[in-house]
């Protein structure tokens, strides 16, 4: 069975493992901060913190933005719901902004328009769909007036670059972005993420929110007479200082981050190479076309969704995926509107007002892409879906 993605991981990563799993320190200590470490520099970035996942990262950096009760937060509608969730965690509301057809990341036209008539959105969270980044300069600036907060929802996109060359996480126009270490994305931690930032303040913030609102490094203590004997700080003596959340990674997982981080390069260029393929292979098909359909070399390419007119080959979706399954081939289907999920309908959501969103969502698949997947599985995967299709 060829997966629609899969993790790639070496008897480097295993024996790097197994030599952590023998040593002292399994949860957190040294080799949590030289991945945060490795990470941050790889990106660009001030400070990293290494969180249990992706979603939690999320959490962590809308509540480190401190926002009024109550605020709107601009997401994408094609996303995973972690995106929304996290808004709907701390106590805002997402609001859904339509993509732009042609990337499939939010419009930014649109996003113009909506935060010029609406005083109530204090903060956006562009999601860099299959790992192509958004244009983080214009939503910058076109937020700059409003004075919005921005965190990147990186999960798809660790290894991308921005058209200046500069990395995803860098958070040149952004106060936080947020990567993700599931098994199928860039590199793994097994479960896992990491939230970058250039901010002192929201770096210390994010280290106590992640751990049960206590910061054991160097926070100044508030109870100054339970925390200290003789003018000495007893050596047993910690403080909770805010209400956080136990989202920290361990050292094995980060023992595997920082060995995948090693061949991170090589798993960007086969990604590259695989997307060039399906690219070659779809071109002049009128019926199925690439749903990132132009030069996407700044792009992580964590997937490749496609879009199939389903209505011209008289086919559902549903069909063609159970033809490919029964010839050994995984797909999938990124994403389903997060406001078409029962739970957001029941929240007062539409689909009425996001067209290219439900238009994106009833022809698109996703086919297999991942570092392991060879150009003999790819053809198979190729031939299989035109035969699919056309017969």
């Amino acid at each position: 069975m060829i997966p629609y993605g899969q993790h790639s991981t070496n008897y480097l990563d295993a024996f790097r493992v197994a030599l952590q799993v023998k040593r002292e320190s399994l949860t957190q200590g040294s080799k949590v901060t030289e991945f945060e470490n490795r990470v941050a520099e790889y990106v660009g970035a001030k400070y990293a913190v290494a969180v249990s996942s992706a979603t939690a990262g999320l959490h962590l950096a809308v509540m480190a933005l401190e926002l009024p009760i109550a605020s709107e937060i601009i997401t994408s509608p094609i996303s995973f719901v972690a995106s929304s969730n996290a808004i709907l965690y701390s106590g805002h509301k997402p609001i859904f902004v339509d993509i732009d057809k042609r990337n499939i990341n939010l419009d930014l036209e649109l996003i113009s328009n909506t935060t010029q008539v609406n005083s109530r959105i204090k903060a956006i969270i562009p999601v860099h769909f299959a790992g192509l980044p958004c244009n983080m300069q214009q939503l910058k600036s076109i937020t700059s007036s409003a004075r919005l907060g921005i965190i990147e929802d990186a999960a798809h996109a660790f290894g991308s670059s921005y058209e200046n060359g500069e990395r995803v996480g860098s958070c040149s126009n952004s106060d936080m972005t947020v990567f993700s270490f599931h098994p199928v994305k860039s590199i793994t931690t097994g479960e896992g993420g990491i939230v970058t930032t250039n901010s002192t303040e929201l770096y210390r913030k994010l280290l106590k929110l992640r751990s049960h609102g206590i910061n054991k490094l160097d926070d100044q203590f508030k109870n100054s007479i339970l925390s200290k004997t003789l003018n000495h700080t007893n050596p047993w003596y910690y403080e909770m200082q805010n209400l956080g959340f136990n989202y920290r990674l361990t050292d094995i997982q980060s023992v595997l981050g920082i060995s995948q981080l090693k061949r991170i390069d090589s798993f960007m260029q086969k990604r590259r190479k695989l997307r060039i393929r399906y690219m070659n292979a779809l071109m002049d098909n009128d019926v199925i076309t690439p749903a990132q359909n132009f030069e996407t070399h700044h792009s992580a390419n964590h997937i490749f969704p496609v879009r199939i007119r389903f209505n011209k080959i008289k086919k559902s979706r549903a069909q063609v995926m159970n033809e490919l399954r029964k010839k050994g081939i995984g797909t999938q289907v990124h994403y389903m509107p997060i406001p078409l999920h029962p739970y957001y309908q029941e929240l007062g959501y539409e689909i009425q007002n996001l067209p290219e969103a439900m238009s994106y969502y009833e022809e698109t698949l996703t086919l297999p892409l991942f570092p392991d997947l060879s150009f003999k599985q790819q053809s198979r995967v190729i031939n299989t879906l035109n035969y699919a299709i056309f017969n």
